[in-house]
């Protein structure tokens, strides 16, 4: 008798999975599936194959939870390799390695700290960014010309760990969105040196960060406020239209609310009420 792979009722769980190097988040992301035995799953924020660290995996109904969360901004760890040259900026494609003069250490620490504000750059060609409806490391890979179209990120905070030359690990809480290859090209080019990133670690996503895959309770990350549902609990579980009359909080905007094992997420517009997701099971711990 063939083994069973995946159960057919789907699980609601929220997680934090810790994805390893060299492996595709795609990828990764089966083994999970594999893992609880369940197909309906998806994550959020790709990493590149060549990068480790948080991954923000939901199952079942939590899978649509995602534009939802508290994943804002992200922490990273990164190494550049001084003297390395790469054409996707990292290691999995470098062609060239030479020597490379030291750094001032002052001079490295200043320039890390001046990092931090909005930068306008072009994200790599090695990247997931769609050009045309195909991504474009698919055409960097088939060495198709293309242009990538300039980006902003904007860097909160940045740290440096060590220099031990020629590698120099820094740390950096960016936007969504943002490229750290791009974000070390453009140290890099401050300090005037060649290099491409040899290390690559999320650290967190927002509130979210890798605690051995425990479970989260989605009420805890959600980017929203609480409002306070006042009606009979029979109308929203037949996913009837709800009355402003009944809510707590009559302004403009998204909420979730709660009833008996089940939670929604809704949206109001000018006192109109709209179910953006409706009865979602509350996580049970």
């Amino acid at each position: 008798m063939q083994k069973r792979l995946y159960d057919k009722t789907p699980l609601n769980k929220l997680l934090v999975v810790n994805k390893p190097m060299f492996v595709s988040s795609n990828g990764y992301l089966n083994r999970i599936k594999r893992k609880y035995k369940n197909k309906k799953a998806g994550f959020s924020g790709t990493l590149d194959p060549f990068a480790k660290g948080c991954l923000i995996v939901a199952f079942g109904q939590y899978s649509k939870l995602f534009k939802y969360l508290k994943k804002t901004p992200k922490t990273y760890k990164a190494v550049i390799w001084l003297g390395a040259q790469s054409h996707s900026l990292d290691i999995e494609n470098v062609y060239n390695i030479n020597d490379s003069k030291k750094v001032d250490i002052e001079l490295l620490k200043s320039e890390i700290d001046n990092l931090v504000g909005i930068h306008e750059y072009y994200p790599p060609k090695f990247s997931a960014k769609k050009i045309n409806g195909k991504r474009a490391y698919e055409l960097a890979r088939d060495d198709k010309d293309f242009e990538m179209k300039k980006s902003s990120m904007q860097v909160f905070d940045t740290n440096f760990v060590l220099y031990n030359h020629p590698f120099i690990t820094f740390e950096a809480t960016v936007s969504e969105g943002s490229y750290i290859r791009s974000l070390a090209q453009i140290l890099l080019e401050k300090l005037e040196l060649k290099g491409t990133l040899s290390y690559l670690e999320r650290i967190n996503e927002g509130e979210f960060k890798y605690e051995n895959e425990k479970d989260l309770n989605p009420l805890e990350y959600l980017d929203l406020e609480k409002n306070d549902y006042m009606g009979t609990l029979e109308w929203i579980m037949n996913g009837r239209k709800i009355s402003i009359d009944y809510l707590s909080n009559k302004n403009d905007g998204k909420y979730y609310i709660t009833f008996d094992k089940y939670f929604s997420i809704i949206e109001i517009i000018d006192g109109d009420v709209t179910y953006l997701l409706n009865k979602v099971e509350l996580y049970e711990s």
